[in-house]
C-alpha cells in the first residue's frame, strides 16, 4: 500500500506546505499590523477554498462513475494529462516565485485591508484554492490508478498533516528549514511522478479508442518479471511504470521527463546564486515584516465595514456552502441523467410496461416480476438481439435492479419465462448520447459448428491415446520399465491436451487421471488408479508385476472412453467455460506440484494444457472476434508468455520439477498464468447461451 501512497504523500506534503506558508504569511501580516480581528476573514477564505477543492474531487468521482467503460477511460486519460500540466506549472511557478512570494502577499494584504472584508477573504481564498484544486485533481488521478487501494488517500492525509505541523513550527519559529532546497527536491520528485501519470493517461486514451497504438508494445517484460512481486509493485505504485508498456507510453514518458527535468535543473542552476526563498525559521515572519504601517484603516473602521445590519456569519457561511451546493447540484444532475430507478414490469402479458424513452447515461431499472413464472429478462436491441443487460432467475413477485449504460439506439425488453414463450416489448428509440457496445447473444446453433469440430478433435485424440496406452501396457508386461516411463509421459500429455472434454468423461476421468486425495490408503489405496497411480509406481521402484494390473486397467478404461465418447452428450455451454477452467486447474494442481507423483513432469502437463486451450480458442475465435476483437490479442500474448516461461524449464536431460524452479522463475510463471486467467475470464460471459437470442 505504501508504494501507492508515496506519490500522493509527496503531493500532499508539497501542496500542503505551499498553502500553509501562504496562510502563515497572511496571518503573520495581520498580526504584525495589529489587525487580529480580521483573522476570521482569512480563515473564511481558507475554508471556502477547502470546500471548493473537496467539491471538485466529488464532482470528478461522481462524473466518472456515471460514464460507460470507454468513456471512463477517456475521461480519466484527459484529466491525467490536465493534472500533469497543473503539476508541471506549479513546480515551475514555485521555483520562479518563491523568492518574491512573501513580498507579493504582503502587498495584497495591505491593499485588502484598505478595501474591506470581502477583499481579504478573496485574497486568502484565491491563494489557497489554486493549491487545493491542483491537489484534488492530482490525487484523483492517483486514486483512480490504484483502484480499490486506500494507499493514495492515506499518503495524501499523512502529507497534509505533516505539512500542517511544519507550517506551525515555521510560524512559531520553532523550526528551521531550507525551503529553497525543499521545493527543489520535491519539485524534481513530482516531475518524475508526473511522467508516470502522463504514461498512465496515454494508456487510458489508447484503451478508450481516442488514441491508436494500443497493441504496439515497446516492451513486454511479463515473461521475465513477476508483475505481482514487491519490486514491480513498488515501481508501478511510485512511478506508474509497468512490465508492459506501449510505444506511445514510453515515448511520452521519456520525452516529458527529458525535456521538463532538463528545464527544471537548468532553472535551478541559473538561480543558484540568488537569495534564499525564505530564511530558515522566518518563512512566515519575513512575509509579515513591515506590515504594521501598511494600512490606515483602524480596527473600529473595519468592524463597521460592510453592509449595516448584516450578521457576521453570513459571508463565511455562504463562501463555504456555495461550492458544496454547486457540487451537490452537479452530482444530482448527473444522477438525474440516469433516469432514476424506473420500475419495469416483467410478465408474459405486460413485458416492459413502465419503460419509456430513456435518457443517455447509466440507468438503474427496477425489474418487477408480476407473472407466475420464474423469468429471465434482457434489455436488448430489438433489431440485432444484442444484449445491453440481463437479470436471470427473477422469481414471481420479486424485484431486482438492473444497471445499464444507455446511448443512441433502439431498446426493448425481452421476457423469457421458464416453460413459456419469449415476449418482447415495444421498442423505443434514443437519438442522443454516445455509442454503447452491446453483447451479441449466442445461441446453441452458434456453438454447434465449434462443438462438432471439437468432438471430432477429441475422437481423434482418444484413438491416438488408446494406441499409446496399449504400448505403455506392453512395456510394463515386458518388464521394460525405462521405456514405460517415456511412453507414460507421451500418453499422459496426450490425455492432458483433451482438457475441454473432461466434463463429458464422467467417472472415467477419475479412473484414468484421478488423484489420491481423500483415499484412506493414499497411494496404495485400490481406488487410486490411472496415469498418476502408474506414475507413482514407475518412479518409486515398484516392480513390473505390481504395475501390470495398473497398466491393464488404464488401457481398458481408455478403450472404454474411446468407445463411449461419440455417443455421449456434450453440452455446448461447456466449451466457453472450459476455455477458462483448463488453465484454472493448471494453476491449482500442476503449478503447485500437487499432481507430481515422482516424474517431475508437471510443466510438461502445463504445456499440454496450453495446447488444449489453444485448440479450443481457435475454434471459438470467429465468435469471440465478432464480440470483442481485442480479447484474443491479449489472450494470445498471455499464452505466449506462459509458454515461453514453461519452455525455459525444459532441459536436455528432461523437465525441471516445479519445486526445483528458482523462486523468481516460479513467481513469474504463477503471475503470468494468473494474468492469463484474468484475460480468459470474459469468454464464458461473452459466449453464454442466452434465451434472448
Amino acid at each position: 500500500m505504501w508504494d501507492e501512497a508515496f506519490p500522493s504523500f509527496l503531493i500532499g506534503l508539497r501542496e500542503g506546505l505551499e498553502a500553509g506558508l501562504i496562510v502563515s504569511i497572511l496571518i503573520a501580516t495581520l498580526v504584525r499590523a495589529d489587525r487580529k480581528p480580521r483573522l476570521p476573514q482569512v480563515w473564511t477564505g481558507v475554508a471556502a477554498a477547502v470546500a471548493l477543492s473537496l467539491s471538485f474531487g466529488a464532482v470528478l468521482t461522481f462524473t466518472a462513475a456515471n460514464l460507460s467503460g470507454h468513456a471512463q477511460e477517456a475521461f480519466g486519460g484527459v484529466l491525467s494529462l490536465i493534472a500533469v500540466g497543473f503539476v508541471t506549472a506549479m513546480v515551475f511557478w514555485m521555483r520562479r516565485s518563491a523568492r518574491t512570494l512573501s513580498a507579493e502577499l504582503k502587498e495584497k494584504v495591505q491593499a485588502s485591508l484598505a478595501m474591506g472584508a470581502g477583499a481579504l477573504v478573496l485574497t486568502s481564498f484565491l491563494a489557497v484554492a489554486r493549491e487545493g484544486l491542483e491537489t484534488s485533481l492530482f490525487l484523483w488521478t492517483n486514486v483512480r490508478t490504484a483502484g480499490e487501494s486506500t494507499g493514495p488517500l492515506l499518503g495524501a492525509a499523512v502529507g497534509l498533516v505533516l505539512s500542517t505541523g511544519l507550517c506551525w513550527g515555521l510560524y512559531r519559529r520553532a523550526l528551521k528549514m531550507n525551503l529553497t532546497r525543499f521545493f527543489t527536491v520535491t519539485g524534481a520528485g513530482l516531475i518524475v511522478v508526473a511522467a508516470g501519470v502522463l504514461g498512465y493517461g496515454l494508456r487510458d486514451l489508447q484503451e478508450s479508442g481516442l488514441v491508436g497504438g494500443g497493441s504496439a508494445y515497446a516492451f513486454d517484460l511479463s515473461g521475465h518479471l513477476d508483475a505481482s512481486s514487491w519490486y514491480a509493485t513498488l515501481v508501478q505504485g511510485t512511478l506508474n511504470l509497468t512490465v508492459t508498456m506501449t510505444v506511445l507510453q514510453v515515448v511520452g514518458y521519456v520525452a516529458y521527463l527529458g525535456v521538463v527535468m532538463t528545464m527544471f535543473v537548468e532553472g535551478v542552476r541559473g538561480g543558484a546564486g540568488a537569495p534564499a526563498a525564505a530564511k530558515p525559521g522566518g518563512a512566515a515572519a519575513s512575509g509579515a515584516s513591515g506590515a504594521s504601517g501598511a494600512s490606515g484603516a483602524t480596527v473600529g473602521e473595519e468592524a463597521g465595514s460592510g453592509r449595516p445590519g448584516r450578521p457576521r456569519w453570513v459571508l463565511p457561511t455562504a463562501l463555504v456552502a456555495v461550492p458544496v451546493v454547486v457540487a451537490g447540484a452537479v452530482i444530482a444532475i448527473s444522477d438525474g441523467k440516469q433516469g432514476g430507478s424506473a420500475t419495469v414490469t416483467v410478465s408474459e402479458q405486460d413485458c416492459g410496461r413502465g419503460f419509456g424513452t430513456p435518457q443517455a447515461g447509466q440507468q438503474v431499472f427496477q425489474l418487477h416480476n408480476a407473472g407466475d413464472k420464474v423469468s429471465e429478462v434482457y434489455l436488448v436491441d430489438p433489431g440485432t438481439g444484442a444484449v445491453y443487460g440481463e437479470v436471470e432467475g427473477l422469481a414471481p413477485g420479486t424485484t431486482r435492479a438492473l444497471t445499464a449504460t444507455i446511448g443512441a439506439g433502439d431498446y426493448a425488453w425481452r421476457c423469457v419465462p421458464t416453460g413459456g414463450k419469449a415476449v418482447t416489448s415495444a421498442a423505443v428509440h434514443l437519438a442522443g448520447g454516445g455509442a454503447v457496445k452491446a453483447v451479441k447473444p449466442v445461441s446453441e446453433d452458434d456453438l454447434k459448428g465449434p462443438l462438432d469440430s471439437y468432438q471430432a478433435y477429441v475422437v481423434q485424440g482418444l484413438a491416438t491415446l488408446m494406441t499409446q496406452t496399449q504400448q505403455l501396457q506392453a512395456d510394463v508386461h515386458s518388464g521394460d520399465l525405462a521405456t514405460a516411463e517415456a511412453d507414460w509421459l507421451t500418453a499422459h500429455l496426450q490425455y492432458a491436451s483433451l482438457g475441454a472434454a473432461y466434463g463429458t468423461f464422467a467417472d472415467l476421468d477419475g479412473k484414468i487421471d484421478g488423484r489420491p486425495d481423500g483415499l484412506a490408503d493414499k497411494y496404495r489405496d485400490p481406488g487410486f488408479t490411472g496415469f498418476l497411480r502408474l506414475e507413482y509406481g514407475l518412479w518409486h521402484g515398484q516392480s513390473a508385476a505390481e504395475l501390470t494390473p495398473v497398466a491393464d486397467e488404464l488401457a481398458q478404461n481408455v478403450a472404454k472412453l474411446a468407445h463411449d465418447f461419440p455417443a455421449q452428450d456434450f453440452d455446448p455451454a461447456d466449451l466457453p467455460l472450459r476455455a477458462h477452467e483448463i488453465l484454472e486447474n493448471t494453476l491449482q494442481f500442476e503449478l503447485t506440484g500437487d499432481t507430481d507423483m515422482g516424474s517431475g513432469s508437471n510443466l510438461a502437463t502445463v504445456r499440454a494444457n496450453l495446447a488444449g486451450t489453444q485448440e479450443l480458442l481457435t475454434l471459438l475465435q470467429p465468435l469471440l472476434d465478432e464480440r470483442d476483437p481485442q480479447l484474443l490479442v491479449r489472450v494470445n500474448a498471455g499464452m505466449k508468455r506462459v509458454g515461453d516461461l514453461v519452455a525455459a524449464a525444459h532441459r536436455p536431460e528432461g523437465w525441471t520439477p516445479v519445486d526445483r524452479l528458482p523462486a523468481d522463475a516460479r513467481r513469474q510463471l504463477n503471475g503470468a498464468t494468473g494474468q492469463l486467467l484474468e484475460d480468459l475470464a470474459p469468454i464464458p460471459a461473452l459466449l453464454e447461451i442466452r434465451k434472448a437470442a
